[in-house]
């Protein structure tokens, strides 16, 4: 399951929608900077760290080791969850492998935006960058070292080194007022199940059960293929379930690309299809696009197909769910870029440069519609010009659009097609 833009696109909705067609559901990378919502029975939920599949009874849920992990957040999800009454001793599981955020990660983290100045990536100010350095300078902390008799002397043996570094960044390495918070998660996190996920995962593989690997962020920050360096810091495509999960290229499945109808991005970098004026605005308040891990306003545009299919591309999706059709409601005309005119040419691809190079989005206008979706529970209410909408994105992408989200709610959601309900998708 995987978002198919710069994030946002509803990932946590869908996963908790589908959760019932399996029996484990597992993140495989990103961390705290993923806010997953879902709503059901009246209530908001928002996560973080804990897989979307929490919510439903008898479904595993596994943090792998791809995911870096804040104690603090997770001590908070799981309080929260607890309030719910939501059981998490039997189905919650956390990989060993999985890297941990402590502190000072979050001090270099806004250190290094403060630096960057106006070239600032829009961090969300976590951890997660830095915490992901350490993973691939081998200086890292796992879960499983809290189990060890010197985790402690491995911590401050970690902490030093990064306030030597916040020393040359003249940023001052405070961490009286973060440690306590940290270490009561440290002690909440080793009483939960802490597990080697790679050997549970082929296990339940080899046993038959149905698997749903969980992406955080969208394809188009993925720190390869995305619009560097305005990405985050982990492989946020389907390549990446593998090696976030430790499970093999051919147990990947059916791949599910989540997209919004219009575009969205959160912080700096490119994005061809920005509108910067009144009906971006329009597009912001009706769709409600506030960031829901920062709560920052979401930047707003149209739907990008040369993003979309490239997306679809690398990642091999086999069905699309369109998100928030809901908010298009009330726009009499729509815009979708079918096109870029870059370095002089047309073109109907992402090229490998759209940060310092300008990438001038061509549009063809669709029809609107005024219908309120909100209300709609089969495909056969859909207004003309919504089926019309489907009907160009599937023949654009290739890729049946399968479900449609008509709104927040877990029950305004329509399945257009039958999906395959693959072992790891």
């Amino acid at each position: 399951m995987l978002g198919l833009q710069w994030g946002d696109e509803g990932k946590g909705k869908i996963v908790d929608f589908i959760t019932p067609h399996y029996e484990v559901v597992a993140r495989f990378q990103g961390g705290p900077n993923a806010g997953h919502t879902l709503e059901f029975n009246g209530i908001k939920h928002v996560l973080h760290t804990i897989p979307s599949g929490i919510f439903r009874d008898n479904t595993i849920n596994i943090v792998g080791n791809g995911v870096v992990i804040d104690p603090v957040t997770l001590k908070k999800e799981i309080e929260a969850l607890k309030k719910l009454n939501v059981d998490i001793s039997k189905k919650l599981f956390i990989s060993r492998k999985a890297h941990l955020i402590i502190p000072t990660h979050r001090l270099l983290d806004a250190a290094s935006e403060a630096m960057k100045g106006k070239g600032k990536i829009g961090s969300t100010l976590r951890g997660i960058g830095p915490s992901y350095m350490d993973k691939t300078g081998r200086n890292g902390l796992r879960v499983g070292d809290v189990e060890s008799k010197d985790f402690l002397a491995r911590y401050k043996s970690l902490c030093d080194k990064h306030c030597e570094l916040l020393k040359q960044m003249n940023y001052p390495c405070k961490l009286d007022e973060l440690e306590p918070e940290f270490f009561d998660g440290i002690e909440a996190l080793k009483a939960l199940n802490l597990v080697d996920s790679e050997h549970l995962l082929n296990r339940y593989l080899s046993e038959g059960k149905k698997i749903l690997a969980e992406g955080a962020q969208g394809s188009l920050l993925d720190i390869d293929f995305g619009s560097y360096p305005f990405v985050t810091s982990s492989n946020t495509v389907t390549a990446g379930a593998c090696t976030g999960l430790g499970i093999s290229p051919r147990h990947i499945g059916n791949v599910y690309g989540i997209f919004k109808a219009y575009c969205t991005r959160v912080g700096s970098g490119p994005f061809p299809t920005e509108l910067n004026d009144a009906t971006g605005e329009q597009l912001r308040k009706a769709g409600n696009e506030f960031g829901s891990t920062t709560g920052r306003p979401r930047r707003t545009g149209w739907l990008d197909l040369p993003a979309l299919k490239y997306a679809i591309m690398i990642n091999g999706v086999t069905d699309l769910i369109m998100m928030k059709g809901d908010v298009l409601s009330g726009f009499d005309t729509l815009m979708v870029c079918t096109h870029y005119m870059y370095r002089g040419k047309k073109i109907d691809y992402m090229p490998y440069d759209i940060v310092h190079e300008d990438a001038t989005p061509v549009y063809e206008q669709l029809k609107g519609w005024n219908t309120d979706l909100t209300g709609i529970q089969q495909e056969k209410d859909f207004p003309a010009a919504l089926s019309d909408y489907i009907a160009y994105i599937e023949e654009h992408t290739g890729v049946p659009v399968s479900v449609i989200s008509v709104g927040p709610d877990r029950v305004q959601t329509i399945e257009r097609k039958k999906m395959s309900m693959a072992y790891l998708s």
